[in-house]
């Protein structure tokens, strides 16, 4: 029998309705069986599906109980895994749209959502009755009878129902809950706040001769942001296409000053909007939160919580990876910083180089030893030559061809949609692509499921990514451009598709991305960065507007000798932000550990070289640790990072396009899902344990032969 492919199987007969003043109307998330109709999704649709799904999960759930006979994978586990992929997809389309489409309307219904989701899953996970159904199954005959994918998601639930405190008393459970419901409503404040913050500020200006040095794409960007404003002249804003660029190229000093600090104040009590939108309170009580959340489980930390679900095995190991990787970098980073003290006192700076002049001077130095603008590399780069070059170097790599749907509802006319195929034509999934900054869409860059690979009643379930960045829109009728470093980042989210993507695995819980440890889940994506510099790759995702060349010959050269400009700087910056997190979750609640800029200042002072004015809050924006997943695990990137370069190497011998090794990457890692450890699967890729050698070697503090 062949498989269905659901992402496109047509809705049921029975429709979800919502009751109001009105009479019926049905309601599209409760209809949706194949990809969402987001056309059709308002925020008044949210709260009555979550409620009415929830009520049949715990329904359903029950039901599944009381069965007579001992528990298996097909009478109790298979059927909830149905009844969650049902709720999975309706909140991924809630989540998703707060994220790109935020408004008041959709962002007090997601707030109602959150909680009652997130109640429902502190129940689900402390549920005695399931608990005991899973624990029974897994110390049966049958359990050893499952294949290695259902004995991992038996496992694995085990694990979360220690660590969601099933095994305590009812009252530390009850409050482990209430833990849960107020974490969800601070990290959803906190990233609103950051939101809130970023959008809120604004400078205005009313004449060009403040602009002097903007390249004319930013000038552009500008002008647009002031007439969206009903102004006359440009206006700078803290989004990140502006803000960046503008601290590269503004020569004004006072300009670049008064944006570096409304960017680094933002959501604190510092800075020209203080108090408006401060994220202080929030941070604390969510540290005292997960304390309290460790301590009520007998962990001597969040910290130690945290790793509990990750490849490292404590906060030691983790920090004496850090502290040393921080030593190996440091000499390289001292002299980085002496050289641009150097290149900003020659062009004529007075006094001490100060934050807000770094990334300018930087860049003017960079421009000196490499010839090489990022802005003017804009031209080499158009998004549709981007995304062809991007489909053609991994669709050779791991298999796949990718067709735009233009069918697909979406939520933006921006947005495309991606059906990829595997070599013998069947689907593998789909993505979709929203890769432009606009009001009301969140900052950064990332992925997040949509739909999850899975085997279901009605077949195999094809799984669907939403790939998410804040890159330059088109301006003035030209095409949209990137940068060279926006496309590192679109080549880092789609390493993280691929992953979600073309797992074979057909249980949700350790499909794609899903029972991956975090500081393994970085490493797909760290992987694909090094195409980002390959010269066979980036001919085919690069062709100049004007003359259609790609990146090639000497500016190939320029650009890849440039890789490792900063290096030093780039790696003791992510340094401090993996430390910090880490000794924040690891010593907060602690007596010297009570205060949070302590601990900042204390990281600063062991690993930076540079060091910010005192006004700085860069932790009141830290969304990744605060509103993300990456609490104690921020050191997941450098962690991932050895493996990716590792990996790499592997490639190189054999050559960066090496169909036969990307066929090795895709069997042995992107294949595999969470099943197996991570570890595991790089010795079988990779024929051995990582060396951080290969990381150091492409960063520029080794100069070895690959391992």
């Amino acid at each position: 029998m062949l498989d269905k492919d659901v992402m496109s199987s047509p809705c049921p007969d029975h429709r979800g309705v919502l009751k109001g003043g009105r009479g019926i109307m049905s309601n599209p998330l409760l209809e949706m069986r194949g990809l969402p109709p987001f056309e059709q999704v308002r925020p008044v649709h949210a709260e009555p599906a979550v409620r009415e799904l929830l009520a049949v999960n715990r329904r359903g759930l029950e039901e599944l109980l009381k069965q007579p006979g001992p528990p298996t994978w097909e009478r109790c586990l298979a059927p909830l895994e149905e009844m969650e992929d049902r709720l999975a997809r309706v909140w991924s389309v809630i989540s998703h749209l707060h994220a790109v489409a935020d408004s008041e309307e959709l962002r007090a219904a997601y707030g109602v959502c959150l909680e009652l989701f997130s109640n429902y899953q502190s129940e689900l996970e402390q549920h005695e009755g399931l608990c005991k159904a899973v624990r029974t199954l897994r110390a049966t005959a049958a359990f050893h009878e499952l294949d290695a994918s259902r004995r991992r998601v038996v496992d694995n639930m085990l694990r979360d129902f220690r660590l969601a405190g099933v095994q305590l008393r009812t009252g530390p459970r009850r409050r482990l809950r209430e833990i849960r419901r107020r974490l969800s409503e601070l990290q959803m404040r906190f990233e609103q706040n950051v939101l809130d913050a970023t959008h809120g500020w604004y400078r205005h200006c009313g004449t060009r001769a403040e602009l002097e040095g903007l390249p004319p794409g930013l000038l552009a960007l500008a002008q647009r942001a002031a007439q969206d404003r009903k102004l006359d002249g440009w206006v700078l804003t803290l989004e990140q296409p502006c803000y960046l660029p503008a601290m590269k190229y503004l020569r004004s000093r006072e300009l670049r000053r008064e944006l570096y600090e409304a960017h680094v104040t933002r959501a604190s009590e510092r800075g020209p909007r203080a108090d408006r939108w401060d994220n202080t309170p929030i941070m604390y009580e969510i540290l005292a939160l997960r304390r309290e959340q460790a301590t009520l489980l007998e962990f001597p930390s969040f910290a130690h919580y945290s790793l509990e679900r990750k490849m490292a095995d404590s906060p030691r190991e983790v920090l004496d990876f850090l502290h040393d990787l921080a030593e190996r970098a440091h000499p390289r980073a001292e002299q980085e910083l002496e050289e641009v003290r150097r290149k900003a006192a020659a062009d004529g700076l007075e006094g001490d180089l100060e934050a807000w002049d770094l990334p300018y001077y930087s860049e003017r130095l960079r421009r000196e030893l490499h010839a090489l603008d990022q802005e003017a590399l804009r031209s080499y780069f158009p998004v549709e030559r981007v995304l062809s070059g991007l489909f053609r170097v991994f669709g050779g790599l791991f298999g796949i061809d990718a067709r735009v749907d233009a069918e697909v509802p979406v939520w933006h006319p921006d947005v495309l949609f991606y059906r990829l195929y595997g070599e013998d034509g069947a689907p593998r999934g789909g993505i979709y692509l929203d890769l432009y900054a606009r009001p009301h869409k969140r900052g950064g860059a990332w992925m997040d499921e949509c739909i999850v690979r899975r085997r279901g009643a009605a077949g195999r379930q094809q799984p669907v990514a939403y790939l998410t960045c804040n890159f330059t829109p088109a301006l003035d009728g030209r095409p949209p451009l990137l940068t060279h470093e926006e496309v590192i980042t679109l080549f880092h989210e789609f390493g993280h598709s691929l992953h979600h993507l073309l797992t074979r695995v057909d249980c949700a819980g350790v499909s794609g991305i899903n029972g991956v440890p975090w500081d393994a889940v970085e490493f797909p994506s760290q992987l694909l960065e090094f195409w980002g510099w390959d010269g066979p790759a980036l001919a085919w995702c690069s062709a100049h507007v004007e003359n259609s060349l790609p990146v090639q010959g000497d500016l190939l050269r320029r650009l890849r000798d440039a890789r490792t400009f900063q290096a030093g700087l780039r790696i003791l910056r992510q340094l401090e932000f993996a430390v910090f997190d880490m000794r924040l979750h690891l010593e907060y609640g602690t007596p010297r550990g009570l205060d949070l800029q302590c601990i900042l200042n204390e990281t600063r002072s062991r690993i930076s070289v540079f060091h910010p004015p005192e006004f700085n809050r860069f932790q009141n924006s830290f969304a990744h640790i605060f509103a993300g997943g990456y609490a104690a695990g921020y050191y997941s990137y450098l962690w991932a990072e050895v493996l990716a370069a590792d990996a790499f190497s592997r490639f190189e011998e054999t050559g960066t396009l090496d169909a036969e090794v990307g066929r090795s990457f895709l069997k042995e890692v992107l294949e595999q899902g969470g099943v197996h450890d991570p570890r595991h699967l790089f010795r079988n890729f990779r024929g051995r344990a990582p060396r951080l050698e290969s990381l150091l070697r492409y960063s520029g503090l080794l100069e070895a032969a690959p391992g």
